[in-house]
């Protein structure tokens, strides 16, 4: 690979993956519906649609996090997560997901252009591994991530994207790492973070006005125009 020559390379690219990389089809408000059914929350009740509102306004988030304020005690967040990490994983093993148009082209452009990519996401290892096994995406990145690998906090906290930076050193500065992803915690995590450039896609939960609030850089129809978007900060 050839590396860039620019004095300022965006060298590390943090993509999310649910929304961004991949398209789910709503496949998360699906096993949580399980997952809720599963601790007693009748579905078409008052509190399933109050619970249904949260997981939508908080897409992005660490997935145990989420149960956690659901639910309260520490064993009914476990045993909720548990289920709705158990009901993903069948859909996506059903064929529920598949990539995003264009994104795997984009991740290879990146890398043939000798950048660092980094696929992160708020499920749990042995869901992130389903979705990468599902798309035969298991080689296509350098490194994956979820919250267990960067000390158990998910989005909207900046550690998944500082871990990639330390366990990859790709590059000297934070203001030289990219962070894309589709919705408002994906934005407040690379805001956080220090990246010089804050994506946001229209592929997935959040509308253009969310990310802008939430600290966007810039709005791309989709991640296959990121590469574009590196290449003109570049110029």
């Amino acid at each position: 690979m050839k590396k860039l020559t620019t004095n300022n390379p965006r060298n590390l690219i943090v993509l999310d993956m649910a929304g961004t990389t991949v398209a789910d089809g709503g496949l998360v408000e699906q096993a949580f519906s399980a997952a809720a059914e599963h601790l007693g929350v009748r579905p078409g009740s008052a509190d399933h649609a109050a619970k249904l509102d949260h997981v939508r306004a908080t897409m992005g988030e660490s997935k145990i996090t989420v149960f956690r304020h659901l639910f309260g005690e520490e064993s009914l967040a476990q045993q909720a997560n548990s289920a709705f990490e158990e009901a993903y994983g069948k859909l996506v093993d059903a064929g529920g997901i598949a990539p995003v148009p264009g994104a795997r082209e984009a991740v290879e452009q990146l890398r043939s252009e000798g950048r660092t990519v980094v696929l992160s996401t708020g499920f749990a290892r042995t869901t992130q591994d389903a979705i990468l096994a599902a798309l035969g995406w298991q080689d296509l990145v350098e490194l994956t991530l979820c919250p267990a690998d960067a000390g158990g906090r998910g989005r909207p906290y900046p550690d998944m994207v500082l871990t990639a930076l330390l366990r990859t050193g790709a590059v000297d500065d934070v203001r030289q790492i990219v962070v894309a992803g589709d919705t408002s915690y994906d934005m407040l995590s690379g805001v956080r973070s220090g990246a010089g450039i804050v994506a946001g896609v229209l592929t997935g939960a959040h509308d253009k006005d969310r990310l802008r609030g939430s600290g966007a850089t810039h709005v791309l129809g989709s991640v296959a125009e990121l590469p574009g978007l590196i290449a003109r900060a570049e110029a």
